[in-house]
This record gives C-alpha cells, sequence and structure tokens, in this order.
C-alpha cells in the first residue's frame, strides 16, 4: 500500500489508522486456554479483558478491525503494548517485520486467502504481539483462516498451555505461511497446465494468461519474500519470548518460507521458459507461413514470366498462330509448377 498525502510527516507514536476501512466494527474475541477447559468469548471494551490478564491462564485475544484509536489508547494504557508498535499495527501497508520490545514481542506479515469460485487473491495484515501470558492479534476484517487452529487449541488444550503463547503464536504463523504454499500450488498448476496448451495454441490469449499469472507471482513476492526476512531474523533473534522449547518450531516455520519463496521462483522462471516458448512458437509459425508464401511465389515466377511474354502485342509471334499454342502454354506453365513443387518437396523445404 502507498503511502497518503496525508499521513506523510506523522509521529511513530500517533495512534492513527493509515488504511482503508474493511470492517464497519471493532469485533474482539477471547480465549482463554487453561488445563481443564477453553473459554471463547466475545468482549466489548479492553476491561474484559482485565480479568484474564493476571491470571495463569493463557489468554487469546483477537481483534478484528483496526481503525478504533481510541481501542488502541487503552491498549497502551491496559495492556502496556508501547504506541509505536500500535502505531505499526494501524498501518496495514507496513513490511513484515518484528520487533521486540520491553514486555513483549511484535511480529507483522500478510494474510493471503484464494477464493476457489472467483481464483481472487484477498491480503490482509496480521499483526501479532507475544506477552508473557497473553497473546492479541490484529487484522484488518474477520477471516475464518485461524478456525484450524481455533479446533486444535479446543482439543489440545493442555499442549497450548503448556508451551505458551509463542506456541500459539506459532501456530498462525504456521497456517498463514501454509496458504502461501497452497496459494502458490494453485498458481503452479494454471502455469504446469498452460506449458501444456502452449504447444497447441500459443495465441494471444495464452500471451494474456502468462502476464496475469507473472504479475500474479510479482504481488505475492512482494509480501513473501519479507516474509522471509521477518521470519530468518525471528530465528536468530533468540527473544526472550521465544523460548528453547519452542525455537525447533520457529525453525521448521524458517523451512516452510524458504520452500515457498522457492515455489515462487520456480514457477516465476517456468513463466518465463513459457514466454520464451510463446515467441519461439510464434516466430516459427511466422517463419512458416514466410516459407509457404515464398515458395508459391517462386513456383508462380516463372508462369508469371511466361504470360508476361505472350501477353506483349507484337504481329510477330509465330507462337501465338499455332493450332494449340494455348494448350502448349498451359502445358509448360502446369509442368514448371509441378516441377518445382516436386523439387521443393524432395528438399524439404516444406
Amino acid at each position: 500500500m502507498l503511502k497518503r498525502k496525508e499521513d506523510i510527516g506523522l509521529s511513530p507514536y500517533e495512534l492513527k489508522f493509515r488504511g482503508r476501512h474493511r470492517s464497519e466494527e471493532i469485533q474482539m474475541t477471547l480465549f482463554d486456554i487453561d488445563l481443564e477447559k477453553v473459554d471463547q468469548l466475545e468482549i466489548r471494551s479492553i476491561e474484559g479483558v482485565l480479568p484474564y490478564k493476571d491470571n495463569d491462564t493463557l489468554t487469546w485475544l483477537n481483534i478484528d478491525g483496526l481503525h478504533n484509536e481510541q481501542l488502541m489508547q487503552e491498549l497502551v494504557d491496559t495492556l502496556q503494548i508501547p504506541a509505536d508498535i500500535l502505531s505499526d499495527v494501524m498501518q496495514p501497508g507496513t513490511r513484515p517485520q518484528m520487533e521486540e520490545f520491553d514486555n513483549g514481542l511484535f511480529i507483522s506479515l500478510k494474510i493471503m486467502q484464494i477464493d476457489e469460485k472467483t481464483n481472487l487473491i484477498s491480503i490482509d495484515n496480521l499483526s501479532i504481539v507475544i506477552m508473557d501470558k497473553l497473546l492479541v492479534t490484529f487484522q484488518e476484517e474477520k477471516s475464518d483462516l485461524f478456525n484450524p487452529v481455533r479446533e486444535r487449541i479446543r482439543k489440545h488444550n493442555k499442549r497450548f498451555k503448556a508451551l505458551g503463547t509463542d506456541y500459539l503464536a506459532f501456530g498462525l504463523l504456521d497456517v498463514v505461511i501454509d496458504n502461501y504454499i497452497f496459494i502458490l500450488g494453485v498458481l503452479g498448476e494454471k502455469i504446469e497446465d498452460l506449458e501444456n496448451k502452449m504447444v497447441l495454441d500459443p495465441g494471444r490469449k495464452t500471451l494474456r494468461i502468462i502476464n496475469l499469472l507473472k504479475r500474479e507471482l510479482s504481488n505475492l513476492g512482494r509480501y513473501i519474500k519479507p516474509a522471509r526476512e521477518m521470519v530468518s531474523g525471528l530465528v536468530k533473534s533468540e527473544s526472550d519470548f521465544i523460548t528453547p522449547q519452542n525455537e525447533k518450531h520457529y525453525k521448521e516455520l524458517q523451512d516452510n518460507i524458504n520452500q515457498a519463496v522457492e515455489l515462487l521462483e520456480y514457477y516465476r522462471e517456468l513463466l518465463y521458459d513459457e514466454l520464451n516458448i510463446y515467441h519461439s512458437s510464434m516466430s516459427t509459425k511466422l517463419n512458416d507461413i514466410m516459407a509457404l508464401l515464398t515458395i508459391f511465389s517462386v513456383i508462380f515466377i516463372p508462369i508469371t514470366f511466361i504470360v508476361g511474354v505472350y501477353g506483349m502485342n507484337f504481329d510477330n509471334m509465330p507462337e501465338l498462330h499455332l493450332k494449340y499454342g494455348y494448350f502448349i502454354v498451359w502445358g509448360v506453365m502446369l509442368l514448371i509448377a509441378i516441377g518445382m513443387f516436386w523439387y521443393f518437396k524432395k528438399r524439404k523445404w516444406f
């Protein structure tokens, strides 16, 4: 997202929404995870988090919608999340990043989802704040992307409680990156199918599809490559908010994002190869057409010469007075045409 003119010069601590409204209302969902049970409830204000803040349970607060500046200020005052962190949260166009602060760790990256009916890819910004027993996530609008994580929490609440907020954050990041790989796979199937059609029908429609897929991959690369940098920085950071028992999971995360980037590069190279094949096919097709036209032109050159000679209006042209002169000329022209055609065929010029 490009910077708007009115956002130029704003303080990094100013809590001002710098995106476009994608949700009308702010929706806050709280998961309270204990060894015995998991509670899920909708809360109306940050005050609803206070009863869980100092409990021994693991709490996940998800906020859908970023445009409520008063709410963000309450997060600063109540949860002691720094204003500059929440200022980045309110800027959906921010680059994927990670930053450690006094009482937590901030992570930001892009969520991608594909509509399998329309094949349109939607992009949202996900911000995660990892604290001691509290995880806060921010999205621009409500999404069902993390439903598998919610189901895992309900089934394996003891595991999540034991491994802490950094493990929960890993679960969310893992879903995001797996979705990168899934979307690249969907585009990859189209690219590979296109390669098969290339030989049969390398037309303008094929060129339009190649350019469209190239644009899609370029857009994905704008977000996936910075995400790899962010994950690599996260693994190397040795942050206090990522426990030693969960470090191996973040290394798996790094492997997954590397796989996504490798797929991105592979399909991009495949598209460039297909583009070269397209141009080669069109060039070959044009050469074949020109060869065919040239052969017909060469065949008609001597015939045209004969017709031109006997089309001259001289009185003294003995052949014109022959009884079968017309048929003889036709026979000669046909013999020349057939002879040249046979010669070109023998030489495999077409």
